[in-house]
């Protein structure tokens, strides 16, 4: 579909959070490149299917965590710089198995280095979005301490996007009453308010994030990414996951 042809999405531009975890698949750790196919096919399908701007913020845990390297005595920011270094390891890896399906794209990274990705700049990255580009957002806020959940939240307000679709890897398909992997009677919620989320302690997106989205009037749904079909179902108005509003 091309054009005018494309179907009218839920919301007219989207923020996709993806895991640093969701692109190493069972290993762990690395890049899995049927793992990232998957993703990227998944993102192509609904933008070529849907009129909808797409920019993705990737994290960078299958390859460095800051908490883990602060937990080992490393000083937190700079084992965080590192995590936003690999943060942009896989937003490349992203931007060539987009580009290899046809969809035009841009890495941006709040770190500059210049050889390989654009700075980030907000009227950069929503012109990009207006020319029909998926934008793949890298390097976290640039600021050691904040997850690339705050980040998500962060850009997604900076861009003026309608929702942040924050897509989960293992398993767990929503918000739950209690962990699901612990708890057998937990139930996932349909729909869940930020201050819920805070005030019980329910594992979504951080704090700083929720906050973020709340304060801005910013909606989250949390899926599985992973589950084929997903995200075209949220973009037609299907009840998928959790809302959070």
């Amino acid at each position: 579909m091309t054009g005018g042809d494309r179907i009218p999405a839920r919301w007219d531009r989207v923020v996709l959070k993806v895991s640093g975890e969701a692109f190493a698949g069972e290993a762990g750790y690395g890049i899995d490149g049927e793992i990232v196919g998957r993703i990227a096919q998944n993102i192509s399908d609904v933008r070529s299917e849907f009129d909808v701007d797409i920019a993705v913020v990737v994290g960078g845990g299958n390859i460095w965590r800051g908490m883990s390297g602060a937990g080992a005595g490393m000083d937190r920011a700079q084992a965080d710089y590192m995590g936003m270094l690999a943060t942009s390891i896989n937003a490349l890896a992203l931007q060539d198995t987009l580009e290899q399906l046809g969809q035009p794209t841009r890495v941006q990274t709040a770190i500059h280095m210049e050889q390989i990705a654009e700075p980030y700049i907000r009227r950069r990255a929503i012109r990009h979005l207006e020319k029909g580009r998926i934008v793949i957002f890298a390097g976290g806020t640039g600021n050691p301490f904040f997850t690339t959940d705050t980040t998500a939240a962060l850009r997604a307000i900076e861009i003026e996007a309608g929702v942040v679709l924050k897509g989960t890897h293992s398993g767990t398909d929503g918000v739950y009453t209690a962990d699901p992997n612990m708890d057998p009677e937990a139930t996932r919620l349909e729909r869940v308010s930020y201050l819920d989320v805070i005030q019980k302690g329910l594992r979504a997106m951080d704090a700083t994030a929720i906050t973020l989205c709340m304060d801005n009037n910013l909606p989250i749904v949390m899926f599985d990414l992973m589950a084929s079909g997903n995200v075209r179902s949220i973009l037609a108005g299907e009840s998928v996951g959790t809302l959070v509003t």
